[in-house]
């Protein structure tokens, strides 16, 4: 799983067919502290999150087990948004 924050979107004219439909949202990899890390990922967006929110995304096989990502092709998927994290 990886925590991340929403950066920006893509938008992309001409995709696979069974993207069709499907929000691209550009994310920004973060520690559980909230602190950028390295690089960006495109995700397809499961959960409608918006700019700037926290969320949690899953890459590879697991995110072609994501909500409507089943036969599509799919490397990141976000499956959450997330209200607060906790570290004891």
């Amino acid at each position: 799983m990886i925590l991340a924050r929403v950066v920006g979107t893509v938008v992309a004219t001409r995709k696979d067919a069974r993207l069709e439909g499907k929000k691209l949202l550009i994310l920004k990899p973060v520690s559980p502290e909230g602190k950028d890390e390295g690089g960006y990922v495109v995700a397809v967006d499961t959960v409608s999150a918006g700019y700037r929110e926290r969320v949690i995304a899953v890459a590879g096989s697991s995110a072609r087990m994501a909500e409507g990502c089943k036969d599509i092709p799919v490397d990141t998927a976000i499956v959450g948004i997330v209200d607060d994290v906790r570290m004891d």
